[in-house]
């Protein structure tokens, strides 16, 4: 299977916290791949800076991770040795928008291309042994603000009232001003890819489509320079950020992740959980690419009632299907139900949703029939789910 595994490795890192007005929750699976190549960072408060800002930032790596990994532990760093960010954090509540995201993007750009160009000096980097590069998408949370600076085909997505609010755009070849520029570096796009090759058009390291003589760093085949998209804060009607690889949204739309995300979070509180489902509903529809993602309702009895009840249902009909000669094993018990009409699944996620909880409850129930056997799906996947822990309960929808 080339860069793949045979099977997947399934085994999830979970990690959460708290403060302020926040609450994050993380999972990461490697998945199909060799090699786990998402990295991530999660901070609650920034060090000399305010208790009340956050910073969140997923980088999804290719042709290695060496890059990913530098940039998760490093960039804030870079972004916070700027003076002018501090600055602008602690003016933010006398200034315009404007004002506060003319002085704030202009020290995360510093940062971001202050970082490039330090990998480009690791030692494996620079001998060109290592050609790796990742693309970032990060979330400012101050008091005040929401603002998203994003490098690459990853995406933010701040849902709002049920609805996404706040998005940001990939940066792919084919879009016109990233094809202007990469002609203008001498560069072609064939195949949606730059030179055939790269599927991004901006991302941090991938040094071998930087060398362009007399182009700045911003003027390159490929880009470090992020695009920034701001919102004022709704404390009344914020409800969670989303903050994904492009593998989620491979599968998943902008309304479907927020659609899914606010039916789980009606149902239970744990936000590991709730990442952990993503991870396996997007593994289960089909994604071929890494995935990570990081508000909110509350959990309500009548929804929980619901979902127990669907739940219920999903399993006897499961086992029903299993009892019968000739089920055909577990993939084909799913492929049965699938064809079947179910009310009640989470939106987006539908009957991919359950298949986790099915296969655990056929595992238990049927250890002599349970095939190790696993649909082919290859790619790695992390998930970050980050929420307002104050976040006042909402109706359920009618």
């Amino acid at each position: 299977m080339g860069a793949f595994l045979d099977k997947p490795k399934t085994e999830k890192y979970n990690e959460s916290n708290a403060g302020g007005d926040l609450r994050y929750g993380l999972s990461s699976m490697q998945g199909w791949r060799i090699e786990m190549e998402d990295a991530h960072t999660a901070m609650i408060g920034l060090p000399n800076v305010s208790e009340r800002v956050s910073w969140f930032a997923v980088f999804d790596g290719h042709a290695g991770s060496r890059v990913s990994a530098h940039c998760s532990h490093h960039m804030l760093n870079c972004i916070l040795t700027h003076d002018k960010f501090k600055s602008a954090i602690l003016k933010e509540k006398s200034q315009t928008q404007g004002e506060f995201l003319s002085e704030i993007q202009g020290s995360i750009l510093d940062g971001f291309l202050e970082l490039d160009e330090k990998l480009r000096k690791i030692p494996e980097v620079a001998n060109g042994e290592d050609k790796s590069g990742t693309t970032a998408v990060c979330a400012l949370i101050t008091e005040k603000y929401v603002l998203f600076s994003n490098c690459g085909d990853s995406r933010a997505v701040l849902c709002s009232a049920g609805e996404p609010a706040l998005v940001t755009l990939d940066h792919k070849p084919s879009n016109p001003l990233e094809q202007e520029r990469i002609e203008n570096a001498g560069g072609s796009v064939m195949i949606q890819r730059v030179n055939g090759s790269l599927a991004v058009s901006r991302a941090l390291g991938d040094f071998e489509y930087k060398n362009v003589d007399g182009k700045g760093p911003t003027e390159q085949l490929v880009s470090p320079e992020p695009e920034f998209y701001i919102r004022e804060r709704s404390l009344a009607d914020d409800e969670f950020l989303v903050l994904a690889c492009d593998g989620v949204w491979d599968v998943m739309s902008n309304k479907d992740i927020c659609n899914f995300v606010r039916h789980r979070l009606l149902v239970k509180d744990d936000l590991e959980a709730i990442a952990n489902e993503v991870i396996d509903t997007c593994l289960h529809k089909g994604s071929r690419d890494n995935m990570s993602i990081p508000g909110a309702p509350k959990p309500n009895q009548q929804s929980i009632d619901a979902e127990t009840a669907v739940d219920n249902k999903l399993k006897a009909r499961m086992k029903e299907l299993a009892d019968e000669d000739g089920s055909g094993g577990f993939q084909a018990i799913c492929q049965k139900m699938s064809e079947e009409s179910w009310e009640g699944l989470p939106p987006s996620g539908e009957l991919f949703a359950k298949r986790s909880m099915l296969e655990e409850e056929y595992k238990l129930s049927y250890p002599e029939k349970h095939s190790e056997e696993v649909s082919p799906c290859p790619h790695p996947m992390a998930s970050l789910l980050y929420t307002n822990a104050n976040q006042s309960p909402i109706q359920n929808d009618k």
